[in-house]
């Protein structure tokens, strides 16, 4: 029998998982490629034999997305599968077209279908949108579950930026631990607030090898989502925040309305500075399509380091990349507490960017005067400090969730933003985690 030919577009994460879980042993097809956006420099890689497995002895190819129709073409290609996320319903769906076109079937693949079980009881933080407050949400249910005495690991979506191979299986319990691995500016944002708490983390590519190891250690295990993904481990509870800042969203992307839609648990965030339309129009969606769901609200308190760095200067805001990024946002916590705490001038990032910062500029024009945290590779960081500066201003205020002082040479006075997640009301999230066993 012919092998049916496969394509999966990704964006080196999800697609790697959806290889793992139901095409690196199946025999009746080949993958003949994965495309990639989103990430810089992912495409013109190989996924390595050492992933790929027995089937695949020179691995597979990685093309850039926009070569699609010319793969469809060239490689005979029968089905295409979109393996990734954070992008709108109609993007979706001008990507079927575009597939359908070219002769190939275009697929998504169910969530239950690329869930792995875990052996331990896992709780599953996803979003709808990237910058909705999922990190802090992460955190908080990890230090509910260190206080009713459990051994917590956290495992988190994937951000393979490096050396495929050597990155199968990462754990990361010290910051040298996260010098070893040569960690993204990004990856950093996520591991570092957990290993601050003392709860270890675990990411990669290889997610079931990843849960073995995690489950070793963990009493129970926290999927720490990204990119507003569905769950990779079947989640025992299934918590999702939704943006009232971005009202309609969480119905408007994929696969954040399918996360919606699963929840156990949704979580109302930013209620403390959203307006009454905003968190109206989410409720409406939840009761819409969700109304089984507890509901928590949420707030994101925010905490400066030195107000006296913001009150009446011109202040540059670095805010975090991904949330700026594909996620959307016009602004962030920076902006909040710009405001807040009587910043004189906004100061504007773009005419000073240089390289790759300046094309992020150019293919993401909503974001404004903010300076996105970006830093994929050492070039990339040098040009974000380059960019920093140049840059005129007085005070450079940092809210990332990690302190980019120790991964950035900034030679301008800086203090930092931060924020945390708190319930507001009942039920609380101590409530849902009381019920696992």
């Amino acid at each position: 029998m012919q092998k049916r030919r496969i394509l999966i577009m990704g964006a080196a994460g999800r697609d790697f998982h959806n290889f793992n879980v139901l095409y690196r042993e199946n025999e009746s097809v080949e993958v003949v490629a994965f495309t990639a956006t989103q990430i810089p420099d992912i495409e013109g890689r190989v996924y390595p034999t050492e992933l790929a497995g027995k089937l695949y002895p020179a691995g597979i190819p990685i093309h850039a997305e926009d070569e699609l129709p010319r793969l469809i073409k060239d490689l005979k290609v029968d089905e295409v599968i979109f393996s990734y996320s954070d992008v709108k319903h109609t993007y979706v769906m001008h990507k079927a077209s575009e597939v359908i076109a070219c002769g190939a079937t275009f697929s998504m693949l169910g969530a239950a279908q690329t869930m792995v079980k875990s052996t331990k009881p896992v709780v599953a933080v996803c979003a709808v949108r990237t910058g909705v407050g999922k990190s802090q949400t992460t955190r908080r249910v990890c230090d509910i579950l260190k206080n009713m005495g459990k051994s917590v690991v956290a495992i988190r979506h994937p951000m393979p930026y490096g050396d495929l191979a050597a990155q199968a299986c990462q754990r990361f319990a010290t910051y040298a631990d996260l010098d070893y691995h040569k960690c993204t500016i990004e990856e950093r944002e996520e591991y570092e607030p957990h290993i601050d708490r003392g709860v270890i983390v675990y990411a990669g590519v290889d997610y079931e090898r990843i849960l073995r190891e995690a489950e070793k250690e963990a009493d129970v295990i926290v999927w720490d989502g990204g990119n507003n993904d569905t769950p990779f481990y079947a989640p025992d509870v299934h918590i999702t925040l939704v943006d009232p800042h971005r009202p309609g969203h969480e119905i408007l992307y994929h696969p954040g309305e399918a996360n919606l839609r699963m929840a156990d648990v949704i979580v109302i965030n930013k209620i403390d500075t959203a307006n009454s339309e905003g968190i109206s129009i989410v409720r409406e969606s939840i009761v819409k399509v969700n109304p089984e769901a507890i509901v928590i609200d949420g707030a994101s308190p925010i905490f400066v380091e030195d107000m006296d760095l913001i009150r009446g200067k011109r202040v540059l805001i670095i805010e975090d990349g991904p949330t700026l990024t594909h996620g959307e946002m016009a602004y962030g916590a920076g902006v909040v507490a710009a405001k807040k705490f009587g910043a004189a001038e906004l100061v504007d990032a773009r005419p000073y960017a240089v390289g790759t910062i300046k094309a992020t500029y150019e293919k993401y024009n909503h974001m404004g005067a903010l300076l996105p945290a970006m830093g994929y590779g050492d070039k990339q960081i040098s040009e974000l400090e380059q960019t920093i500066d140049s840059i005129p201003c007085d005070t450079v205020l940092i809210a990332t969730p990690i302190d980019l002082r120790r991964v950035l040479k900034i030679t301008k006075p800086t203090t930092r933003v931060r924020y945390e997640l708190q319930e507001i009301g009942m039920p609380t999230l101590t409530d849902v985690l009381k019920r696992l066993k």
